[in-house]
C-alpha cells in the first residue's frame, strides 16, 4: 500500500488545533509533525491548503436495513453515504429482518458487511424477552454491544418483561444501549388521539403522543436498574431537557457507568418544523420543543451528554407519505450530520474541538474501539478533510441515500467534506465515493 502525506492542514485533535502534516503508511498514521517532507517518490501527496483535518467520525447508532429491508437502504449504499459525510466507522442496530438476536444472524451481518461496506463496521446484538442464552454467547471483544428497545420502534423488539430485563442487566458486562420510551404512556396517548382523528392524526401531535413523560419514565427506570445491578448503560437519543438531569458530568467518560447520546435531528429541528416537514421529521423519540433542543445542546456542551450520533434510519418517501399511524418513524442522516454540526460551529454555538470530541474521540472511548477516533501515531488512518468555506445546497442530485431524500433538502451548508480516508485509502472526494471498499471490522480493547 502506498504512503500518503497530507500537507498543511489545520489538525483538530484532542482539544487542540495546530497546523501540520500527517504521514500514513500501510493504513496506519506513521508521523504527525509541523512539516514532513516526502523522502521517496512513492508518496501520494494531498495538499490540504489550510483546510481542516479531523479523525473519521464513529457513528454509534445507524440502521442500514440489511438484511430484509433493503428497499429502504443496504450496507453498501448507506455506508457510501456515511463515508461522504465523514463517517468512517458505524455501529448498526439489530432491528433488521430477521432480527440480529442470535449469533448465527449476527455473523451473517458481519459477512454482508465484509463484502459490501465502504466504512468500518460493527453491530449491536439485539436483546429480547427470551434470548438471554444467546446474549451470554456474545464475544465482547468482537461486538460493539447489546441493544435493548424499552419502547417499540421499527421492527418491534420491545423488551417489556421486567424480570428478564433485570436478568439481562445483571448478566452482561457489555455496554447496554437502550431506546427509552415508556410503552404504556405512549399507548394511552395514542388511543386518545386515534379516537379524535382516526389514523390521520396531525403530525405535530407526535411529540405529545411520544411525550416527555414517556421518555423520562423509561430513561429514569433504566438508570435506576443500571445503578441497582452495576450494568454499563448507554442511553440512546435523548430528546428532552428533563432527561439531561439524570446524567453526570463530574467524572471522565472512561470512568462513567451511565452515559448518554444525542442525535443530530434533536439538536437541529423542533416541534415548530412539523407543519413544514411533516413525517420527514417523524422520529422515535419525537423531535420536541425548542426549549428541549436548547437544553440538549447545553447538556452536550456541559458533558452530561457524551456522544453525538445520527440514528440514521431510512424509509422510502412512499412509506413516509402515509397517514400518521402508518408513516414509519426515522430518517436518513449520515451524509449530512457533520455539515449540520459545522453549521452550529459557524453560528458560534460549539467549537470544532468539541465536535471532534463528541463525534470521534468519545465514541471510541465509550465503546473501547481499538486504534480509531484520534489522529495519533500508530492509529488507523481514518481521516477527513473539511473546507469550512465551501457552501453547497442539499438537493436530489447530491443525496447518496438509497431512499433518495433528506430532511435537509434545500438547506445550504457552509462547510464541505472534501476528502475521506478509510484505513489510509482515499474513499471519497467531493461527493464521489469510490467503488473500491476499504472498510474493516471494528475491534474492541476489552
Amino acid at each position: 500500500m502506498e504512503k500518503i502525506l497530507i500537507k498543511d492542514a489545520h489538525i483538530v485533535n484532542e482539544g487542540t488545533i495546530f497546523r501540520g502534516d500527517v504521514l500514513v503508511h500501510n493504513g496506519i498514521i506513521e508521523e504527525i509533525a509541523e512539516s514532513i517532507s516526502a523522502k521517496s517518490g512513492d508518496v501520494h501527496i494531498f495538499d490540504a491548503e489550510g483546510t481542516y483535518l479531523i479523525p473519521g467520525i464513529i457513528d454509534d447508532q445507524v440502521h442500514f436495513r440489511e438484511p430484509g429491508l433493503t428497499h429502504k437502504g443496504n450496507i453498501a449504499t448507506e455506508s457510501k453515504a456515511a463515508v461522504a459525510g465523514g463517517i468512517t466507522s458505524f455501529i448498526e442496530m439489530p432491528n433488521t429482518a430477521p432480527q440480529t438476536t442470535t449469533i448465527e444472524k449476527l455473523e451473517e451481518k458481519f459477512e454482508i458487511a465484509a463484502n459490501s461496506s465502504a466504512a468500518n463496521y460493527s453491530f449491536m446484538f439485539g436483546g429480547t424477552n427470551d434470548n438471554l442464552e444467546e446474549i451470554l454467547k456474545v464475544d465482547k471483544k468482537n461486538v460493539a454491544g447489546l441493544k435493548l428497545f424499552l419502547g417499540s420502534s421499527t421492527g418491534n423488539m420491545l423488551v417489556d418483561n421486567e424480570a428478564v430485563l433485570e436478568k439481562i442487566f445483571k448478566s452482561t458486562d457489555m455496554v447496554i444501549s437502550t431506546h427509552c420510551e415508556d410503552e404504556e404512556t405512549i399507548r394511552k396517548n395514542l388511543a386518545i388521539y386515534k379516537e379524535r382523528y382516526g389514523d390521520d392524526i396531525p403530525m405535530n401531535l407526535h411529540p405529545i403522543i411520544r411525550s416527555e413523560e414517556a421518555c423520562y419514565i423509561s430513561s429514569s427506570r433504566a438508570i435506576e436498574l443500571a445503578k441497582k445491578t452495576g450494568a454499563r448503560l448507554h442511553v440512546f437519543h435523548l430528546s428532552t431537557g428533563k432527561e439531561t438531569a439524570l446524567f453526570d458530568n463530574s467524572i471522565p467518560l472512561a470512568e462513567k457507568k451511565i452515559t448518554a447520546e444525542v442525535c443530530i435531528h434533536h439538536l437541529w429541528f423542533s416541534d415548530e418544523d412539523y407543519d413544514e416537514k411533516g413525517s420527514k421529521i417523524k422520529w422515535n423519540p419525537a423531535v420536541k420543543t425548542s426549549k428541549d433542543r436548547d437544553e440538549l445542546f447545553q447538556a452536550l456542551l456541559d458533558d452530561k451528554i457524551d456522544v453525538i450520533a445520527t440514528d440514521h434510519a431510512p424509509h422510502t418517501l412512499e412509506e413516509k407519505n402515509n397517514v400518521y399511524t402508518k408513516a414509519p418513524s426515522g430518517g436518513p442522516l449520515v451524509q449530512h450530520a457533520l455539515p449540520a454540526m459545522l453549521e452550529f460551529y459557524h453560528q458560534g454555538k460549539i467549537s470544532l474541538e468539541k465536535i471532534v470530541e463528541k463525534m470521534c474521540h468519545n465514541p471510541a472511548i465509550l465503546f473501547q474501539v481499538e486504534k480509531r477516533g484520534y489522529i495519533r501515531k500508530g492509529y488507523k488512518a481514518d481521516l477527513v478533510l473539511v473546507d469550512l468555506n465551501a457552501p453547497w445546497t442539499v438537493q436530489k442530485d447530491n443525496i447518496l441515500y438509497k431512499c433518495g431524500w433528506s430532511p435537509f433538502e434545500g438547506t445550504t451548508f457552509k462547510s464541505r467534506i472534501t476528502h475521506t480516508f478509510v484505513n489510509g485509502r482515499l474513499a471519497h472526494k467531493n461527493f464521489k465515493v469510490y467503488d473500491e471498499l476499504f472498510g474493516e471490522r471494528l475491534t474492541f480493547d476489552r
